[in-house]
């Protein structure tokens, strides 16, 4: 538990002061509190740089049409927008989404953007925490891979994203609605078949074989 807190700390402390320099209602790119573990990932590096390129200009475009009016969080996974955070009324939410399915190479959005005052600070702390415990929940997880998942966290709601299989999708909810603090779970999955698994998955890496030495011959005895 003691680790979970000191790996949440930097997390909360970049959010703090994300805030602290873009005033009240700052947009971020990936989700104020999102877990992308840096190993394997089941999308192309083509397909994570399109997602990367679409959160910055979807975060710059609706800077521009809302500005200080909304905190709106964008995480893209495989061209499919996930918009999180809250908006001061209705028509602020549609204008979001409308915004950002107009960016380049967009295939759809999700628009979980809640109509209310921004969320304090406490509560993304709050959400950085809970997406740590998230996150360990699925590494623990012997028959996942917890590096398929990406996770979002707003006000207790955790949003999963990745390119997984039914089982996956199921097994991961599962677990996920154990974990204390989680008042809700939204699964944003593209499923695949367990037979495209099988072809996009990592091999493991045949072990080299060991180095035949010629036997030398024992000295002679004196």
């Amino acid at each position: 538990m003691n680790d979970l807190k000191r790996l949440a700390l930097p997390a909360l402390a970049a959010a703090v002061l994300a805030s602290t320099l873009s005033g009240c209602a700052p947009l971020m790119l990936g989700g104020a509190a999102v877990g992308t573990m840096v190993a394997v990932d089941r999308r192309t590096s083509a397909a994570q740089l399109e997602d990367e390129t679409i959160e910055l200009r979807a975060a710059s475009r609706l800077g521009e049409v809302l500005g200080s009016l909304a905190h709106i969080n964008v995480t893209s996974y495989n061209r499919q927008v996930l918009l999180t955070g809250e908006v001061p009324d209705a028509a602020s939410k549609q204008l979001a989404e409308q915004t950002v399915t107009k960016v380049d190479n967009v295939r759809s959005v999700i628009n979980e953007l809640a109509v209310m005052r921004a969320s304090s600070l406490t509560q993304r702390g709050n959400d950085v925490y809970i997406t740590g415990k998230v996150k360990a929940t699925l590494v623990d997880a012997k028959d996942l891979t917890a590096t398929a998942f990406k996770v979002v966290t707003e006000r207790g709601t955790v949003h999963l994203m990745g390119r997984v299989t039914q089982r996956e999708s199921e097994r991961a909810t599962a677990l996920v609605r154990q974990v204390s603090g989680v008042t809700r779970v939204v699964r944003a999955f593209e499923i695949i078949s367990e037979e495209e698994l099988a072809r996009i998955a990592p091999k493991a890496p045949t072990p080299a074989a060991a180095p035949v030495s010629a036997a030398q011959p024992a000295s002679a005895a004196k």
